[in-house]
């Protein structure tokens, strides 16, 4: 307990997506003072909204799975957990575009049954694979699930080479394993960690019946993000100053930490940068990782999103994946995008772009919209009322084997100083779980150095 005399504990948070809000939100509900800074005009970081007219869009579709217990906490905590529910039970259609006998519809979904048989009727009927390769899956599966996560040796293998190794074909790999990996990993198996697919597979499919339950936002992710986020935080009693960035982070000659931003300096006890790797490698005082340089050799991989507003509706389910096409998945956004009229406004999510990223609009369009006529035969006779693309070029870390030696974790050699990100050492691939479990991480190491008791909000994750 703090006397009267003492001072109390204040914390800088350099960076306002969900890892920096997180570790603000816990910092000062265990008492400290916290100012978090954000260069953006908005909070979310890479998970944000903008407008186009008269629709509200996010700058890409992002989804989150049952198991993903840190982000629902988030949701909880900015109370925004009605706002991006979760399907029932796990249900994916699946669309073989380049079939034999023409388009081919199969379902990826779960039954109430104990793991491992919760999908085995799915698997069983799943017609995209023959007899051989789905019997060939289940026999992976049980492989995949005996590996011990906390074995570093998983970091240096790649996934494809590991899923070979068990019996699984080209196309076992293509229409199973990569349309699940792609979209979780941002990375095709043969660029994939051993170590960070099997995170993924083993928690997601492998570990509870429901782990897999796919929730998505149903409002634009910067109502979720930012408004909600940002109605949080000044709860909490946190500052935040938006259009602010940090220009150094000095130790002072008292022991306590300096934050240079524009026309300020803030004095705190704790800082936490959660900001990109290159980003905090930039702001790192020597000598406060042993090898900080590691940072830039985390390579990053792009996502494209492709957004498609059609005259009517072309779509009826939410959402599908697709084989055979270069599309993978298709989201319809009508609703949460506030379109009016009768027209659909779809999404398509392009992970692993690197042969698109940098692709012009016009090419992107003439390469996709036929794309959407073959897997859509409603969109043959619709007429396209907008076109647009949004970009990341460094959406994520790249999963690459070798990587989980680069990842530092959130305490660094400089007390008082400490990491949040989805590219530290959450154990997670870079997602919104990755990036909220970073801030707990983050927030618990300044808690404890600071001697404030802390109640870790995940159990498992303690």
């Amino acid at each position: 307990m703090r006397t009267e005399n003492e001072r109390p504990a204040d914390a800088v948070v350099v960076g306002g997506g969900l890892a920096g809000i997180t570790a603000a939100l816990q910092l000062a509900d265990a008492g400290v003072r916290v100012t978090l800074i954000e260069g953006r005009p908005r909070l979310g970081g890479l998970v944000f909204s903008f407008r186009r007219g008269d629709l509200t869009v996010d700058n890409g579709q992002h989804v989150y799975l049952r198991c993903c217990t840190a982000y629902r906490w988030f949701l909880d905590r900015v109370d925004g957990a009605a706002l991006a529910p979760l399907q029932d039970r796990l249900d994916v259609p699946v669309l073989d575009i380049a079939a034999a006998g023409g388009p081919r519809l199969g379902r990826l979904r779960r039954s109430a049954l104990p793991v491992p048989l919760h999908l085995a009727r799915s698997l069983a009927t799943y017609p995209h694979l023959t007899l051989a390769e789905r019997a060939s899956v289940g026999r992976a599966a049980l492989a995949l699930k005996r590996l011990d996560l906390a074995d570093p040796a998983l970091d240096a293998v790649d996934f494809a080479s590991w899923l070979r190794s068990h019996g699984q074909s080209d196309r076992t790999i293509e229409a199973l394993w990569d349309l699940v990996g792609v979209a979780t990993l941002n990375a095709t198996a043969p660029h994939a960690s051993l170590g960070l697919a099997a995170m993924v597979f083993k928690t997601g499919l492998l570990s509870e019946p429901g782990a897999a339950d796919i929730g998505w936002a149903r409002v634009p992710l910067g109502e979720l993000h930012d408004t909600l986020a940002r109605k949080a935080l000044d709860s909490a009693g946190v500052r935040t100053e938006l259009r602010t960035r940090a220009a150094g982070v000095v130790r002072a000659d008292n022991g306590r930490w300096q934050v240079e931003i524009t026309g300020e300096t803030l004095e705190a006890d704790a800082v936490v940068l959660a900001v990109p790797q290159r980003e905090a490698h930039a702001l790192l005082p020597e000598g406060a990782l042993d090898e900080a340089d590691q940072l830039l050799e985390i390579g990053t991989s792009p996502i494209l999103n492709l957004h498609v507003v059609y005259d009517r509706k072309v779509l009826r389910k939410p959402f599908f994946a697709a084989l055979g096409s270069p599309v993978q998945w298709v989201f319809d956004r009508t609703d949460i995008s506030g379109l009016k009229g009768g027209g659909q406004y779809l999404a398509v999510s392009q992970s692993a772009a690197d042969d698109d990223i940098d692709a012009p609009v016009s090419v992107l369009r003439e390469r996709y919209l036929p794309e959407l006529q073959r897997l859509l035969p409603a969109a043959r006779g619709a007429a396209v009322q907008d076109f647009f693309v949004t970009r990341e070029r460094t959406a994520t870390f790249a999963p690459a084997p070798g990587v989980g030696q680069l990842r530092p974790g959130a305490p660094t050699r400089a007390p008082g100083l400490y990491l949040a990100g989805a590219w530290t050492a959450t154990g997670w691939p870079a997602t919104m779980e990755g990036a909220v479990r970073s801030g707990f991480s983050a927030a618990r190491a300044a808690l404890s150095a600071l001697g404030r008791s802390h109640d870790h909000p995940l159990q498992e994750a303690a």
